[in-house]
């Protein structure tokens, strides 16, 4: 999942300039070896885990019974906004226990039996816990092989958004899309919901027969006209990594293993969009090693989507903000792509290890930067990321600058913030600079080999580590992974090109007019950094004169219009207010909304504002965007 997504505006093009460097041959082997890449159910029921860390999140038992497939067959329903069918789940029963514990949350169960002759057993209920939801107990025996539930999904489930016409491109038809990360999939689907659990799937889903559907898993490129579509994912995944989406869809071919699908009336900027796919695709196998998962298709969902993308197997979720017209955003891709290696293909075991997910992803793009355009420009994203990175511990309780969280009785998605991302990208960099980049990534390229398809927790890589690498085991590993803050040895970064940024920046602060000033061929990044010098509050003058030369308030790019608009009503610079209304209610993205409305509840009139704005807006969020939201603005 990117959240922090303004390191890779550029990454298309660079990686697109790598492939071109290193030839252009597209493993031509990698669909018809599917079914050998593809973990066996013995291997996965012994969860391939290098280590014994209890995930707090899930209910399962799975050293005593664990799920190693599941065969869903379900039906879509938007009049009740439901999805109703049954979960046949396969299970290795370790342990010869007597008990199969699943997670649900507000789904109902109808009945559950056992076997092919479906004989019907009891099962339980018990408790709800906050944010866990609900333990599903089911009596087995020793000897039962699979498990049938048969259930509904609740219409406030919060891993589905359900969406209507009007708020779709097409505005014809609805659209159904899910969210299962971080613990959100036991919401559609019962299931044992950990990162460390893996599972191959299979389902039949029945949707409306003018629609498609679409998952994390092998897919169709056309509608069929019975409105029944099959699927199979024959790689085990974890079950956040599970999705589903439905709508009127197309699709558009971009390479031999790559395409989009998006409504029709977005398909053909959607293609222009994308169409750099293929070799980003090409280039990041050069340097991470072959791609294990067949396909690599993208989905451009409607504007609720709560986050930039989702990196579920074969078929990222992306928001349709990365849309500029110029390809300047459509890099995002590049990091769900690399989470094709780094969280898909190794894990975090628990969701306290999520560093080991995202950091290594942040310092995979940065690895790729530098290799292309050079020091001067890796170093540029490193200083914003370090920005980010400071103001976000200094907002956080100290427990929670740790790599290693402790999120017992508390929603893992806390701890999805800058600390993953940004300290987790450090940390690695100061290993790769104490034995050496290029000695550090084949360490890293060799570590994605050896533990593919498996699961790791922080102390089963920091052990990997020192033994493979025994002279990063004298750096302060321990402070950096297990203490609050930043280390005293944190990497130093010298981004030049901001040099001239600051120049400028102090020309326009000094009185000079802002179209006088020398801003030519900035990147994205550039005018982020930029933006990011100005005061919450800027004089309304000093606005208007920006947003005069610049056209700010009018961005395409919807990050330099996050940062812009994010100074409007503190600034009370209230030609912007119709630009920033529309924008949140026409935006789900998390990211953009939360500093937006922050900025907004500064003053006593943007607080009433924003409860104006939040009310059209709200129904148009996806729950993780709301949940975040309600506390703040109510």
């Amino acid at each position: 999942m990117k959240n922090k997504l303004l390191y890779l505006l550029s990454i298309g093009g660079l990686l697109l300039t790598l492939a071109s460097c290193g030839g252009n041959k597209a493993n031509q082997d990698t669909e018809k070896n599917d079914s050998t890449q593809a973990t066996d159910s013995s291997q996965t029921s012994k969860n391939m885990n290098t280590t014994t860390s209890k995930d707090v999140h899930t209910f399962a038992q799975a050293d005593q019974a664990v799920m190693t497939d599941l065969a869903l067959d379900i039906k879509v329903d938007f009049d009740t906004k439901q999805i109703k069918g049954k979960a046949t789940i396969t299970i290795d029963n370790l342990g010869k226990t007597n008990k199969l514990y699943l997670d649900t949350k507000e789904l109902g169960i109808e009945k559950v039996t056992l076997g092919d002759d479906e004989k019907e057993t009891k099962f339980a209920l018990g408790e709800t816990k906050a944010h866990m939801g609900v333990p599903l107990e089911i009596d087995i025996t020793p000897d039962t092989k699979k498990v049938n539930v048969y259930y509904q999904t609740s219409p406030k489930a919060e891993a589905l958004q359900w969406l209507n016409p009007q708020q779709t491109a097409g505005k014809k038809q609805p659209f159904l899309f899910t969210q299962s990360q971080a613990i959100l999939a036991r919401s559609w689907v019962p299931c044992q919901d950990s990162p460390g659990i893996r599972f191959t799937y299979s389902a039949k889903v029945t949707v409306p027969k003018n629609l498609m559907a679409v998952m994390s898993a092998e897919n169709p490129v056309e509608k069929n006209t019975e409105g029944v579509y099959n699927f199979k994912m024959p790689q085990p995944i974890p079950a956040y990594l599970l999705a589903l989406s439905v709508g009127d869809l197309a699709f558009g071919k971009i390479g031999e293993r790559t395409g989009v699908y998006a409504e029709p009336s977005m398909l053909e900027k959607c293609t222009y969009e994308f169409a750099n796919m293929e070799k980003m695709l090409e280039a990041a196998e050069k340097i991470y090693g072959k791609y294990e998962w067949g396909r690599y298709d993208v989905i451009v969902l409607p504007p609720s989507f709560p986050f930039g993308g989702m990196e579920n197997p074969r078929l990222t979720f992306a928001t349709p903000t990365i849309l500029a017209g110029d390809r300047s955003l459509t890099s995002l891709i590049a990091h769900e792509l690399a989470h094709s290696w780094s969280g898909n293909l190794v894990t975090n075991k628990t969701w306290n290890d999520f560093w080991l997910n995202e950091g290594f992803t942040v310092f995979f793009e940065r690895r790729i930067m530098e290799a292309i355009r050079g020091e001067s420009y890796s170093e540029m994203l490193a200083k914003l990321g370090q920005q980010d990175l400071q103001g976000t511990v200094k907002s956080l309780d100290e427990k929670d600058t740790h790599l290693k969280l402790a999120l017992k009785d508390r929603n893992p998605d806390d701890g999805m913030n800058d600390v993953a991302y940004e300290k987790g990208y450090f940390f690695l960099r100061l290993i790769a600079e104490t034995v050496g980049k290029e000695k550090f990534d084949n360490f890293l390229k060799n570590y994605f080999a050896k533990y593919k398809f498996q699961s790791m927790d922080t102390e089963g890589f920091l052990a990997h580590l020192k033994q493979e690498l025994p002279e990063a085991a004298k750096l302060n590993l321990d402070e950096w992974v297990y203490k609050p803050g930043l280390p005293a040895n944190l990497p130093k970064v010298s981004a030049t090109r901001f040099e001239n940024v600051d120049k400028v920046y102090a020309e326009w602060d000094g009185g000079k007019k802002a179209g006088e000033l020398n801003t030519k061929d900035w990147s994205t990044h550039e005018w982020l950094h930029f933006l990011r010098k100005l005061p919450a509050k800027v004089d309304k003058a000093k606005m208007e004169d920006l947003d005069a030369a610049f056209k700010l308030t009018d961005s395409g790019n919807s990050e330099i219009a996050a940062e812009w608009l994010s100074r409007a009503v503190p600034s009370e610079y209230d030609k912007a207010y119709p630009a920033l209304e529309k924008f949140l209610v026409n935006v789900g993205r998390r990211k953009f909304l939360v500093p937006l409305y922050k900025s907004m509840i500064t003053t006593e009139a943007g607080k009433k504002m924003a409860k104006e704005v939040y009310a059209k807006a709200r129904p148009n969020y996806h729950s993780v965007s709301y949940n975040t939201l309600d506390k703040m603005i109510n």
